[in-house]
């Protein structure tokens, strides 16, 4: 059988697998490993299952995923988005809206040391929902706000989607994260401007919290100290050369591990919960990685990627209008399959096509991040929704998830503001990554 048809049917064969619920990584892997049997031979196909599995699990510039995600839930257990959030409601609770945008704040920096977008969005549940409710605020903006302020947790450095991305482009994982920090920026502004004028047409919605001192307010700064001095040492100790992004992992670590044993607030079970969600979450992400390898050399050997790129390219078309056409396949795939599988399996495809019509990696790559990110707020995936809609019932069982999608829509209004603005100025997305290397 030709290449390309039998490649042709191996995608068809894998959307139709994903429709039964399989697990990602074993559809991709299965058919990966399937195709390229037939294509060259059972010995082969065996060779690339066992070396895809070795080389991922194995792989050192890949255990920078594992030791990020540690770091989230060391932060977590430790408290620092409890301390977080109070810095930002005394700086913004007396506005109207205002808990809303302390925690659209608090996301922010949470995802600065979690990288986590689902992770995010479920520790800054139970910290902003039940303050959100003692005021007064609808469920809407309530869940909303954490569940779309959750999702900027997949920009905000260490994102994991940018590591692996990085990993299967080959593109230096320092100049992504350098990359995703002003459009993190962005968006967090654009977001508090959205409550403000959700807010403004009907103040019902998040009325007026406790207006503090100054006094309190610069005491309150004292809980953005652990961050700050995380993120600098992490992120600031590898754009400035001091370490590479696996050694700043496991700097990250120690600190924030230090910080919770000095202050007292990481119990050893908190710490032994911490290792399991780690270990669990980075088993999930690994297997991924390995299963859109086997899955990607299936692709390339049906040469697919590099025909699709051709054939894009002998389109009289202009480029953006072709990345368009890419960004609303990514939009789709958000809403009906996880950002970091979608990312893996379309990589292969539309990696070559974007090289082939010039445009920046770097900013490819944190394009395709934001527009995934609507797939965490939009159904039927939506997964933040669904942990935010989880962990709600322990505290506020009368929200519902129509809530919660219907707080979700300025959020995804601005999103798409955000991405219009990165099309027309990649400036904002490329400047410190060319600054800085």
């Amino acid at each position: 059988m030709e290449p390309t048809t039998l490649g042709i049917i191996g995608i068809f064969v894998m959307l139709a697998l994903l429709m039964t619920r399989m697990p990602v990584a074993y559809v991709m892997t299965l058919v990966g490993f399937g195709g390229f049997s037939m294509l060259i031979s059972l010995k082969g196909g065996m060779n690339l299952l066992s070396r895809s599995f070795y080389d991922t699990f194995s792989s050192y510039s890949l255990s920078t995923i594992p030791l990020f995600i540690l770091m989230g839930q060391l932060a977590f257990n430790s408290g620092i988005s409890r301390r977080l959030y109070s810095t930002a409601y005394h700086f913004l609770g007396h506005i109207q809206g205002g808990l809303a945008m302390a925690t659209v704040a608090a996301c922010t920096a949470f995802g600065s040391v979690c990288g986590s977008s689902p992770a995010t969005a479920a520790t800054m549940a139970t910290v902003g929902i039940p303050e959100m409710k003692r005021y007064g605020y609808s469920n809407s903006l309530a869940a909303g706000s954490v569940a779309s302020g959750g999702g900027l947790g997949m920009i905000m450095p260490p994102s994991i989607v940018l590591i692996v991305y990085g990993i299967l482009t080959e593109q230096s994982i320092g100049e992504l994260f350098m990359a995703g920090i002003l459009p993190s920026v962005v968006l967090t502004i654009l977001f508090i401007i959205a409550i403000a004028i959700v807010c403004g047409r009907d103040p019902s919605l998040g009325p007026k919290g406790e207006n503090f001192p100054l006094s309190a307010k610069l005491k309150s700064l004292m809980g953005l100290l652990d961050t700050i001095a995380v993120f600098a040492l992490v992120i600031g100790g590898m754009f400035f050369g001091f370490f590479t992004p696996n050694e700043s992992a496991a700097v990250g670590v120690l600190g924030i591990l230090t910080l919770g044993i000095i202050k007292r607030q990481l119990t050893w079970q908190a710490f032994v919960n911490s290792l399991y969600e780690t270990l669990r979450t980075s088993v999930m992400v690994l297997f991924l990685v390995a299963g859109a390898l086997i899955f990607g050399k299936f692709l390339a050997v049906t040469r697919i990627p590099f025909n699709v790129a051709a054939w894009t390219a002998s389109f009289d078309l202009h480029p953006l209008i072709i990345v368009s056409m890419i960004l609303v396949v990514y939009f789709i795939g958000g809403c009906i399959m996880d950002a970091l599988a979608l990312i893996m399996l379309t990589i292969p495809v539309f990696y070559p096509v974007i090289t082939t019509l010039g445009f920046d990696p770097i900013w490819f790559g944190v394009i395709i991040v934001l527009v995934t990110q609507i797939g965490v707020i939009t159904p039927p995936v939506g997964i933040n929704v669904y942990v935010v809609y989880g962990m709600a019932q322990k505290f506020a069982p009368d929200i519902t998830l129509e809530d919660i999608f219907k707080g979700t829509m300025p959020f995804l209004l601005a999103i798409l503001v955000g991405i219009i603005l990165f099309a027309i100025f990649p400036q904002i997305i490329l400047y410190l990554p060319q600054a800085m290397y």
